[in-house]
């Protein structure tokens, strides 16, 4: 179980989660914090992520460069503030057997970014961004990172009156062209990760689902350099299912990750709750199945404790169910693809295609020519009955 459950902690949601929202201060008032946003305060909150992380049993984190060390007055001294928490961080890694899943840069909170990074009008904003990726990427890897995601929450428009659309896409794609080549420089073997969002904070972020994601990676010849970070409260806001997601994903060879949380289905944003539902989780899993797992990718808890949980003991409780839920998901998954009833349906479903002339379809052999006199020799189709009470009722049997 543990080979498939590879699961990790978000530092920015577990140990710079506030609790504070659009109406409210901040909530949390951590033992550890001293209420600055200091270098000696953030190699003392890193401290604090490794106990937590030890006491948990997780094996792996996450990070924001931005989140584990503070911005200085320059970006030289940025740097320096980042590899002093690095180094730090590195030591802990050796001592306790932790690693790091990913490493991530935040390129949407500091004002320089509010036109976006790649996709700012302003070349030098482009320069700045470039500068604090190449940085990220190289604590990454230096951390032994499996992974480097690039998440553009501020790569979209407001209105495209004021918006350049090619350019904006263009630059992008040569953004993170870039990032290929500093990757295959830096010697840094992890894989590159897009995670799409279709809005929030932008109307409209350019990496909107899976399929948007895809298609633009393919269209510039990226394709072959990125796998997705899949988000299943992202899926949501794009209006599709996480498993629509992941499956778009993995049918094209493309899932890398799961930030594993979920949405409340009565709000319109991202709420970033720990995913506690039996039923998505083991949708979830069927596709990690069928994948063949997710390494060197994992489950990220990119989730957060609600505004009124305030105790530390919540930390726990949050990744345990978290953690809980997605263990009884692969159970229920790997029994439902064991016992092969609903496998059967689908195969049944898809039976024609199995004839002489459903292969010649496969194959792309055969014309318009030769389906028309097939269609004239048969008449009209029967109406198959698509069986879904049926799947659905199998499913449920085996939550």
């Amino acid at each position: 179980m543990k080979d498939w459950l590879r699961f990790s902690v978000a530092f920015w949601h577990t140990f710079r989660g506030s609790g504070a929202d659009p109406f409210g201060a901040p909530t949390k008032n951590w033992p550890w914090e001293d209420g600055t946003n200091s270098l000696a305060m953030a190699l003392r909150r890193m401290k604090a992520n490794f106990e937590f992380l030890t006491k948990l049993g997780v094996e792996m984190w996450c990070f924001h460069d931005r989140d584990i060390a503070p911005d200085g007055k320059t970006l030289m001294e940025s740097n320096a503030n980042l590899d002093a928490v690095v180094a730090l961080a590195k030591q802990l890694q050796e001592e306790t057997g932790i690693h790091t899943l990913w490493g991530t840069v935040q390129l949407f909170m500091h004002p320089r970014y509010m036109h976006g990074a790649a996709t700012s009008p302003d070349a030098r904003v482009y320069a700045y961004a470039a500068a604090q990726v190449k940085k990220a990427m190289e604590v990454t890897h230096e951390l032994g990172g499996e992974n480097f995601v690039f998440w553009g929450g501020r790569e979209g428009y407001q209105t495209l009156l004021n918006t350049d659309l090619k350019k904006e896409l263009d630059h992008m794609a040569k953004f993170l062209q870039a990032a290929v080549n500093w990757k295959k420089t830096i010697g840094f073997n992890g894989t590159l990760l897009i995670e799409p969002k279709p809005q929030e904070p932008t109307k409209h972020q350019y990496d909107w689902d899976a399929a948007t994601t895809m298609g633009f990676l393919q269209r510039y010849g990226l394709a072959g350099e990125f796998k997705l970070n899949i988000e299943c409260n992202h899926a949501t806001l794009s209006g599709h299912s996480c498993h629509h997601e992941l499956e778009m994903s993995r049918i094209y060879g493309m899932l890398g990750n799961i930030d594993a949380n979920t949405g409340d289905a009565q709000t319109g944003w991202d709420t970033d709750q720990f995913l506690t539902d039996i039923g998505e989780a083991t949708l979830v899993m069927l596709t990690v199945i069928k994948n063949g797992g997710l390494a060197p990718g994992g489950f990220n808890f990119d989730a957060k404790l609600r505004r009124e949980s305030v105790d530390v003991e919540d930390l726990f409780i949050g990744h345990i169910s978290g953690m809980d839920t997605l263990a009884r998901g692969l159970r229920n998954a790997a029994k439902l693809l064991q016992d092969g009833k609903l496998s059967e349906l689908v195969a049944k479903r898809y039976e024609t295609l199995n004839s002489k002339l459903g292969a010649l379809i496969e194959e792309e052999e055969v014309s318009f020519e030769e389906l028309e006199k097939k269609a004239h020799e048969w008449g009209e189709p029967p109406l198959s009955s698509g069986k879904q009470e049926l799947a659905e009722m199998i499913f449920q049997s085996y939550l």
